[in-house]
């Protein structure tokens, strides 16, 4: 097991204030079929005991404008979408946003977000893609560090019109995960990797379509094929990606910045 680490107490930096919320929010707690690692509390506004993470927005979060998520039941993702087969006259983009059209539901239940983004990235990091991989040294753990940032990840949101509405660490995809296990730039970055590799590994590319429907959208990224820590988020279909560009690049590099100051204190 691996042991409690206690948070660090970082500097804010002069527009953090202003950047963080648009109004304050209230603490939410859910339990997930599996532990997280305890060094998740590391983070400012997370707190891990096993299977129990509580989340206060108000101090996780970078900003966040937003209380509502779009999602749908994963149990029915599992029965009528994972099967479904693309062909010459329907694709796989259509298929899941059909799907999410149909079943897709509007919640101010965070805690319901983070179940459903947990069985997601269960399944799209499940241990079978280990041997299909092709990296050299990428574990069993490392599966387990996606599932965990990736499950947090699903908090962070953009809106149709491309502006980014919530934003927490865990979008600074290898910033977070060096900070919480104790990673070298080049193993987050392998992480980094992977988790967008899906981009480019057409079998799960497609998986990916698929699962995110759970989600009420589909994985953007705002990185090139090396990971840049422009990070990622589950958009709806539609989604202006020009204005989603231009948001991204003008916060980026401050709250990337917060970040790393997280790291440099556990480390100190």
């Amino acid at each position: 097991m691996t042991p409690t680490t206690s948070r660090p107490q970082a500097t804010a930096h002069p527009h953090e204030l202003q950047a963080r919320t648009s109004a304050a929010s209230g603490a939410f707690s859910v339990k997930l079929p599996t532990p997280f690692d305890t060094r998740w509390n590391r983070l400012p506004g997370l707190s891990v005991h096993g299977c129990q993470i509580t989340v206060d927005p108000n101090e996780y979060f970078f900003r966040f404008e937003s209380h509502t998520w779009l999602v749908a039941d994963w149990k029915l993702v599992q029965e009528q979408l994972l099967p479904v087969q693309e062909t010459a006259a329907s694709a796989v983009e259509q298929f899941a946003l059909d799907f999410v059209k149909t079943h897709g539901r509007s919640t101010e239940d965070p805690s319901l977000v983070l179940r459903t983004a947990h069985e997601v990235y269960t399944y799209l990091f499940r241990e079978e893609h280990l041997n299909g991989l092709g990296i050299t040294g990428f574990t069993r753990a490392h599966l387990r560090m996606l599932r965990e940032a990736s499950t947090l990840m699903a908090l962070n949101k953009v809106e149709l019109d491309g502006h980014i509405s919530n934003v927490g660490p865990c979008w600074f995809f290898p910033a977070a995960t060096s900070v919480v296990y104790d990673l070298d730039d080049d193993t987050g970055a392998m992480l980094d990797e992977v988790y967008h590799g899906g981009w480019f590994n057409e079998h799960r590319r497609i998986e990916s379509i698929k699962a995110h429907a759970a989600l009420g959208g589909r994985l953007v990224h705002g990185c090139q094929a090396v990971p840049d820590q422009s990070g990622g988020v589950v958009a709806p279909y539609g989604a202006s990606m020009p204005a989603f560009r231009e948001d991204l690049g003008a916060f980026k590099g401050e709250w990337l910045e917060q970040v790393y100051s997280y790291r440099a204190l556990t480390r100190a």
